[in-house]
Order: C-alpha cells, then structure tokens, then sequence
C-alpha cells in the first residue's frame, strides 16, 4: 500500500479508512492532498473486498476546506482538476462511504461529507459552506449533492447566506444522520461501520447502485433494473442463509455469495 504525506489510508478485513492527516492545519487541503486523497479512494473503489469507508480527520477537525493560509503563501500548491473528483468517487464507489465529522467541516469539507452516503457528527462539529467569504463560487459538489440531501431552497440558503452552525442545527435540518456527545462518537461510528460490514454485501453493493441508478434514470427504466437486482440477490446463498437465520432467531453469516 502506498505511503502518503498528507493522509493516511488503512484497510482491515472489509473496511477501509482514510484520514485527512494534517492536523496543524486543521486538515486543510493542499493540492498534494487532493492527489493522495484521488489515489487512496480510487484504490478503495476497485477493492471488491470492502464494504465501507470511512472518511475522517486526525485530530480535532475534519476539514475546514483549503488551507487558506497555505495558499495565501503561495504554498498550497496546483491542483489538477481531475483532483475535485474525489466528490465522485465517495459518492459512486461501489461501496457504503460514510464521513465522520468532528470539529470544523466547511467549504470543500462539507461537498465531500455530502458526496458521502452517511454523515455522523459529535457536538463538537461547525459547519459552514464558506465559499462566498474568500470570494469562491464553490468546488466539489456542493450545490449538487446538497440540494438532494436538504432540498433546493435550503441549499441555496446555504451557499447564499453563508455562515456558521452547529452540530444540532446540522442534525435538524437533516445533513447528518447521526450526532453523538463527544464522548460517545467513537463507538458510535464503529458500530454503524461494523453494522455495515455484517450485512450481505451483494445486497448492500446492489443496493448502493439502486441509488445512483435512481439519480439517472426515468422511473419505469430503474423499476426494470431494480428488479433485476432484486432477483439476483434473492437467488444468492446469503439471502437463504438470512432467511434461514431470521426463522432460527439467530444472527446471519454471510460469505458474500
């Protein structure tokens, strides 16, 4: 597995994390981090063996956006702009991402939390699209994933009206599925990454393409498709071994076939 200067990337049995690792920068991006950040999810899509990832952050924060002081010193580098399709590799990968939030999650951190599939927070997290307030019209997503998630008019409040909040506003507006006390967002995240990996991963990654087949495709022709799939993993052996296993009152062992 490669090294990276600016994030780390670990992959154990069928789960994959990446942290953002630059945390006396609070996790800024840099350019060298949008590559190493572009390769290590690409890896992580190719991966037939993995069911999550989770994206986080070292330290305090997750990711505030560029590191604007960087980049003020002429130190954040170039980036190239197949770089800002870490947005679509989080959200079309064939496996579950889920961004765990803590601390500051702004500007181009909020696009990739959105681009995620799940969002959980603590109460220690702030949020703010931020763009407009270094003169930016916005990168990785944003005005696409969020309107999905939020709906139009509460993006567009967003980005427009931009400035800060918190975690309970972020949970009641509905951006972040989960918000843990501080305390409590460790264990939180792992048991929603283990719950993810013990589910029948041919269903989980046909489910996965159901959504992204929902985004493109005229109703009639995603029913054809869903079906499709929905046959395909009612004949595998983990379908009948769940079946079997919620008649017996027992917990399902899946072997992804």
């Amino acid at each position: 597995m490669a090294e990276f200067d600016t994030i780390l990337y670990d992959k154990a049995g069928h789960r994959a994390t990446v942290t953002l690792n630059r945390p006396e920068a609070r996790n800024g991006i840099t350019a060298v981090m949008l590559d190493e950040l572009l390769e290590a999810l690409e890896d992580a899509a190719r991966d037939e063996s993995l069911r999550v990832l989770i994206l986080r952050g070292a330290g305090k924060d997750f990711c505030p956006g560029a590191d604007v002081k960087a980049y003020a010193a002429g130190k954040g580098g170039n980036s190239n702009p197949l770089t800002f399709h870490v947005s679509s590799i989080l959200h079309e990968a064939p496996i579950v991402t889920v961004a765990a939030i803590k601390g500051a999650c702004a500007g181009a951190g909020i696009g990739w939390a959105a681009a995620c599939d799940l969002r959980v927070c603590d109460d220690t997290a702030k949020f703010n699209t931020a763009f407009l307030g270094v003169g930016l019209s916005g990168d990785m997503g944003g005005p696409w994933f969020l309107p999905r998630i939020l709906g139009a008019a509460k993006a567009r409040e967003l980005y427009m009206l931009t400035g800060r909040f918190d975690a309970a506003e972020a949970y009641r507006i509905g951006l972040v599925n989960r918000l843990f006390p501080e305390a409590e967002f460790e264990a939180g995240v792992e048991e929603i990454a283990t719950r993810l990996i013990n589910t029948a991963p041919i269903a989980l990654r046909s489910m996965k393409a159901n959504f992204l087949d929902a985004e493109r495709l005229p109703l009639r022709e995603f029913i054809d498709l869903e079906t499709s799939r929905h046959i395909a993993s009612g004949r595998s052996e983990d379908s009948r071994e769940a079946f079997r296993a919620f008649v017996e009152k027992r917990t399902p062992t899946f072997n992804g076939r």
